[in-house]
């Protein structure tokens, strides 16, 4: 009888995979080639193993959890530095990729609680669409600052090309966004909601935060990277800081809050007023108002309500 609780560690790189499942000492390794996926999904079935640990790879671990995923195997995707961390206070500082993938399947079964969420294909894709259309924006703004800026004129006629055709891109990626928003009607409810907030767009947080509305509002702050950590030490009680988080999500968050702290937002714009009128820094009450924009949106979409706030006093 194959053991499903088995777990393997495969770090992936573009050329190749090495895996190894340490509950029976076994390692392997394929090459990135159809043949190479085909073979290491066999290994894995005659080795009773039942998850597949990978880190996140630049993308390049994509086609081997889809393979993965096709045989039947559960794969969770880690963030890459908490497996190094853990390494390091293991004592382990060698590094290379038989090493990799056994660290990797040791911090997996050290943390096995820690599971992802169910893989939905729809939100994956909607997850590259948004990311590309986010780096097609990052890039537009850095054409058009550096046409701020005398060039000769062949120059100048390259970048307003490429502006040009980014501007065409975008529209594209956009029309795509909406369609898959639309056609899900699991998306569309929750576009709905978020929408409804003055000031802060849905597709991100569909694409970025899937666990928004299923989570506690402290799970979700951390996500988001915006929950304040303490840094006390016997009589010592240092300031709260905030840390890690996904950046993708949070740098959104910050624009959104920016926004409504400042005109959107009358809610979240008299709560900014209140910190900075006791003393706080703008930055420290800029980051409050993002904790309690997401707080705001987790509870909605757990509870299924559209923004309403109360109506201002006459």
């Amino acid at each position: 009888m194959p053991q499903e609780s088995r777990v393997v560690g495969i770090d992936v790189s573009k050329a190749k995979v090495e895996a190894c499942i340490r509950a029976v000492s076994a390692r392997l390794s394929q090459p990135s080639t159809v043949r190479g996926r085909s073979a290491l999904v066999a290994w894995l079935r005659e080795n009773g193993v039942g998850l597949a640990v990978m880190e996140a790879s630049g993308g390049y671990e994509r086609g081997w959890a889809e393979s993965l995923r096709e045989a039947g195997i559960a794969v969770r995707i880690v963030d890459p530095k908490r497996v190094r961390y853990f390494a390091r206070s293991a004592g382990r500082l060698a590094k290379n990729d038989p090493i990799e993938a056994a660290m990797i399947a040791w911090f997996a079964e050290t943390f096995p609680g820690e599971t992802a969420p169910a893989h939905d294909p729809a939100r994956e894709r909607l997850n590259r669409l948004v990311t590309a259309r986010t780096r097609l924006m990052r890039l537009s703004t850095a054409i058009a600052q550096r046409a701020e800026h005398r060039q000769p004129p062949v120059v100048e006629h390259a970048q307003r090309a490429i502006a040009r055709t980014i501007k065409a891109q975008l529209a594209k990626l956009e029309a795509a966004i909406q369609a898959d928003i639309t056609a899900n009607p699991a998306f569309a409810a929750r576009a709905a909601i978020i929408r409804s907030v003055p000031g802060f767009g849905p597709h991100g947080a569909i694409a970025w935060l899937p666990e928004l509305g299923r989570i506690d509002n402290k799970a979700a702050a951390a996500l988001v990277g915006v929950a304040p950590y303490d840094d006390d030490s016997g009589e010592h009680r240092g300031a709260r800081h905030i840390r890690g988080g996904r950046r993708e999500i949070r740098d959104l968050l910050y624009m959104a809050a920016l926004a409504a702290a400042t005109r959107h937002n009358s809610i979240l714009k008299a709560y900014y007023q209140r910190l900075r009128a006791r003393g706080k820094k703008a930055k420290v009450a800029l980051v409050a108002c993002m904790r309690k924009l997401i707080v705001i949106l987790n509870t909605m979409l757990a509870r299924g309500q559209s923004w309403n706030p109360p109506a201002a006093p006459a």
